[in-house]
This record gives C-alpha cells, structure tokens and sequence, in this order.
C-alpha cells in the first residue's frame, strides 16, 4: 500500500491511518488552512482518547497559530462537546482530533463551522482549495495570539443537556445502567454523568487509554460483553458508545443490543410523546421505523442525504428540534446543539423510561418490527452512477428517492442502493417487517445488480 493510499478527503474531514497518510506535517498544513479560511479568530481543538492525539494537537495548534489563530483547547473531550463548545465560546471554528469508528491506527481531522457544525460539502471544498494552493502567508511573530485552555468543557455541555430533559424524573428512578465506553471519550465523562442522573453505574471498557477493546463501531454485534454485564447486574439499560462520543447503540434490560435505528427511535418516540410537534428529519439511510413513529404523533418527516451535516442543514430548513442517522446510532437534537450526541441520546432514552411504567424491552417490543439486511458490490463510481441510472428507469413507478442513491418502498419493503462517499463499493439495503421476506427481498435485487455488473462487464 502507498503512503498515501488510505489518506481521504470528504465533508468529514481528513483521514487516514498515521504514517501511511495522516502525518504531523500534514496536520499543520490543513490546520493552517483552516485557520486561514476561518479568516483567524478563536480556535477550538478536542481530541479523543487514541494515543496519536497528542502529536497531532500539537501539529494542528501551530498550524493554526502561524495562521494568526487564537487557538483554545479543550483536551480530550467528545465529539458533541466540542461542537458545543465553538458556539457557546463564540469561536470562528474547530477541530476534533478523532477518527471516530475507525480502528486505533486511524486518526483524522474534523472541520467544525463557527455554527458548531461540520463544514458543508462546499466549504470542505473551499478549505481543501484553499490547502492544495499551498504557499499560504503565515503571520509574523507580531501577530502570534497564543494557547489558552478551555476549562469545564463538558460540564456546560452536560448543563444544557439537563436544562432541556427532567432530570429530576429521571434521578426519582435510580436507573441501573451498564456503559460500554470503548476506552474512548465516554471513560471519562459517561460514568459521572450517568451518576449525576441518579443512576448506579457499570462500566465496560472504562480505561481512556485509547486501546479498544473491542471494535470501536458500537454495532450490536460488537457489543456481547456489555449484553452479558446489563444481564448479570440486572441493569436497566445499556448503552455502547464509540471512542468520541458521537455514536450510540442501546441494550435492553433483557441484554439484548438493539439496531442502531432504534436508538434514534427511542429518542423521537420520547420528544415527540413530550409535545414537540415535529416535524422529524433522518438520512436516506435510516429505518422506516423512525418514520413510522413520527408519523404516529401526526408530525412530518423529511429524509436527508447521509452525512450529519446533510441533516443537520435539512432540519434548520423545516425547523425540525429531533432526528438523527439511524445507520449509526446517532441522535441530534438541536435543542442542545445541532449535532450527533451520544450523551443528549443517553439522556433522552433515560427521560423515556422514567417517563414509562413498563421496561425498556416492552416499549421496544411495541414498535413496529423490522429486518435490515444489507450486502455490498465492489464498483467503481462511475460504474455505479451507470447502474443507478438504470435502476431508476425500472422502478420509477415507485416514486424513488434519488438525490443520494436510490431509494423506493415495494409492498413487501423498502429498498436502497448508494455508492459510497469513502469507498468504491455499491452498497444495497433492504428492509421489510419481518427476515425472511428481507432475505428473499436481498437476494431478489442482489441477483439484479448482479447481473446488470456482468452485462455491462461483457460490453
């Protein structure tokens, strides 16, 4: 693999495993652009808990601070944290230092607005132009604004989280709660936080040393020793974080890790039943469950492009409070702040129990039932754009979503195909109420793709 193979650009930010293409060098590069396509000003950095972090803050802070930038740090913090922090500090913009998902050889730049949201597709754009021109004027040493740290951070975040829930029902309760922290972020901030909600807490992984423990996707499947915890302390809940904070998946108080859809889910059920109208916004990409639910309280919902700031600006556009990424696990609310939150989740799903006589697994067990199976093609963009096109003509009947892939509901169950933005892979998606008829409805459009591939191979 060359130096530079896993290096990818994207609204996301900059990513790619250190040394191969994530390097100090290029770190100060793209922090001084961005501090000059902020246009200076005050500067947020946050990091999570990965063992590269350190090197990395220090390379994008003189970046930054050649750019003319004040730059204020926050140390290692979640995701959601920082966001906060850059609005409730008035900064031009900031950076979190964290490869999220991915594994712990990754690490990554995340580009955040002076709004506390990523950057648009056309300012990350405008930043990676501003970057590829090079030869930027860095300031003289009479402009130099320095370092300051930013203290209690994550207490103001935790502050407005508690002014916009009833905190006080939720300590009534003393919930039991297991947190599978990944020793990412959450190990430092999820157990006093749970505590300061009343609950007896269990934490799973609870060593911020950045040393997964386990695949850092809190994928259900990821998640068995947090289900054996929650079954053998008889917890309430449990809640599977990744390694900055931003994503959440939720295991009943049977021990049984839930979709990533429903945690989103459990968090519109819960805003919407305490009298917000809506409507609710979610990516293409998130179960119809959610939809179900909205719809269930007379409100609107709106579908969005995958990508949270694809979201995010879709719910600013119809005003929307709650929605979020189901593929993910990732609940936004934007009456804390416009972003994915795994601590504002945690705090929803909690205000929803307490709200509620009955367990977690008989509130879910009242949602309507889904199967969500997915498989995935190797194709290059191109090929897949071509593929999609005609995909379109043959099921136009269905009036199909297609300003991210494509997208229709059958009688049977819903169906989506979307190249990746990160890989040159066609992903296919299926839903439907029960697993066999979503196995059968895979395989149908699996063969389809398949051979619509070989024919265009044959040509």
């Amino acid at each position: 693999m060359g130096r530079r193979d896993t290096l990818k650009f994207s609204e996301s930010g900059v990513r790619g495993i250190v040394g191969e293409g994530l390097t100090a060098h290029l770190a100060a590069e793209l922090g001084a652009a961005f501090g000059f396509y902020q246009g200076g000003g005050r500067i947020v950095v946050g990091r999570d808990t990965r063992p590269t972090g350190e090197m990395f803050e220090q390379a994008v802070t003189a970046g930054l601070l050649a750019a003319g930038c004040e730059v204020v740090r926050a140390g290692v913090v979640p995701t959601p944290t920082l966001q906060f922090s850059v609005k409730a500090n008035r900064a031009a913009g900031g950076i979190a230092i964290t490869a999220s998902h991915n594994p712990s050889e990754w690490n990554a730049l995340k580009f955040i607005g002076g709004a506390g949201t990523f950057l648009s597709p056309g300012e990350a754009a405008g930043l990676f132009d501003l970057y590829n021109q090079g030869n930027l004027p860095y300031r003289a040493e009479s402009d130099f604004r320095g370092i300051r740290p930013l203290d209690g951070a994550f207490a103001a975040h935790e502050a407005r989280i508690r002014e916009v829930i009833d905190a006080d029902a939720v300590r009534r309760r003393k919930f039991r709660v297991a947190v599978d922290c990944v020793n990412g972020v959450g190990a430092l901030y999820s157990p006093g936080f749970l505590e300061r909600l009343g609950c007896e807490v269990v934490v799973v992984n609870g060593d911020p040393d950045g040393c997964f423990a386990r695949p850092p996707e809190p994928l259900p499947e990821n998640l068995g020793e947090l289900c054996r915890v929650v079954r053998e302390a008889h917890c309430d809940v449990g809640f599977g974080q990744d390694p900055d904070g931003d994503r959440l998946t939720v295991v009943t108080d049977a021990g049984v890790a839930l979709t990533t859809h429903h945690t989103v889910a459990l968090a519109v059920d819960q805003v919407l039943d305490g009298g917000d109208p809506g409507p609710v916004v979610a990516n293409v990409q998130t179960s119809r469950l959610v939809e179900e639910i909205a719809h269930g309280y007379g409100c609107e919902f709106h579908a969005a492009p995958v990508g949270e700031i694809n979201v995010v600006e879709k719910m600013i556009e119809f005003d929307a409070m709650i929605g979020g990424e189901g593929n993910c696990g990732g609940v936004i609310y934007r009456r804390v702040h416009p972003g994915r939150d795994s601590f504002c989740a945690m705090a929803l799903i909690l205000e929803r129990l307490a709200f509620s006589e009955r367990k977690l697994s008989e509130i879910v067990a009242d949602f309507p039932p889904i199967a969500n199976l997915s498989c995935r093609f190797a194709l290059p963009p191109i090929r897949s754009r071509a593929l999609l096109a005609e995909m379109t003509r043959r099921y136009r009947q269905y009036d199909p979503l297609t300003f991210d892939g494509l997208r229709f509901d059958l009688p049977e169950g819903r169906v989506l195909m979307r190249s990746s933005n990160t890989e040159p892979l066609l992903r296919l998606n299926v839903e439907c109420a029960d697993r066999r008829a979503a196995e059968a409805l895979l395989e149908r459009f699996r063969a389809e793709i398949q051979q619509l591939i070989e024919e265009a191979a044959g040509t």
